[in-house]
């Protein structure tokens, strides 16, 4: 991975789904010779097929995104890439949104409203193999909120499902049988003991394991 101080840039892609924040970023960033950005997407399953496609040293990512959220994106891009570090850009400060990030694989968190030059500072940060969190969001071993682990394909699911999917709708889209469907859905209510659809959705929404819709 490329740092700050070789002669080689740190290569970063840009995930977010206003093309003017991307500009905005872009500008910012390659202001900094020791930084290129290589890539953008403005969705999180773009983003992970572009990413798994360029490899980039570091990612800034949106936590809102259209379809998979950028948690989701985070854990399905480390499963193959696991050399990239991922810099989490989001509104929420929440512990729960916040660890869930960090659990999905993220090595940084920011809030947006924490730009300009600190997000130059933080993909360097990330690039030299640091971990960055916000300090205004105090996040601490004994404020974090523990969340059950979820599968990729689990938390999938349940961003259907509080889209107001239902199983045959969640079947055709992940190209899954309605069986399959039914199983996922039971196995997510059981790991967090929840057994109706509306404490799902209110949980999966209040803990950041979802992008509302």
């Amino acid at each position: 991975m490329s740092q700050p101080g070789y002669d080689k840039p740190i290569a970063v892609m840009l995930v977010d789904d206003h093309l003017l924040v991307r500009r905005g970023f872009r500008r910012m960033l390659e202001d900094d010779p020791a930084i290129r950005v290589v890539a953008e997407a403005g969705d999180g399953q773009e983003a992970v097929q572009i990413a798994l496609r360029t490899r980039p040293d570091v990612i800034v990512m949106d936590f809102a995104l259209p379809g998979i959220n950028g948690a989701l994106a985070t854990r399905r891009i480390l499963e193959e890439a696991p050399q990239t570090a991922v810099l989490m850009l989001s509104m929420h400060s929440e512990t729960a949104y916040v660890r869930n990030c960090l659990d999905a694989g993220a090595r940084g968190y920011l809030l947006k409203n924490a730009m300009d030059l600190e997000l130059v500072e933080a993909v360097k940060s990330l690039a030299a193999g640091q971990r960055v969190i916000d300090p205004r969001l105090a996040l601490t071993a004994s404020d974090a909120v523990e969340t059950p682990k979820l599968s990729s394909r689990e938390l999938e699911v349940l961003q259907l499902i509080v889209n107001g999917k239902s199983n045959k709708d969640i079947a055709s889209l992940l190209h899954l049988s309605v069986n399959t469907v039914s199983v996922h859905r039971a196995n997510i209510m059981q790991a967090l003991d929840i057994h109706n659809t509306a404490d799902l959705v209110v949980y999966a929404i209040r803990n950041g394991l979802v992008t509302i819709a």
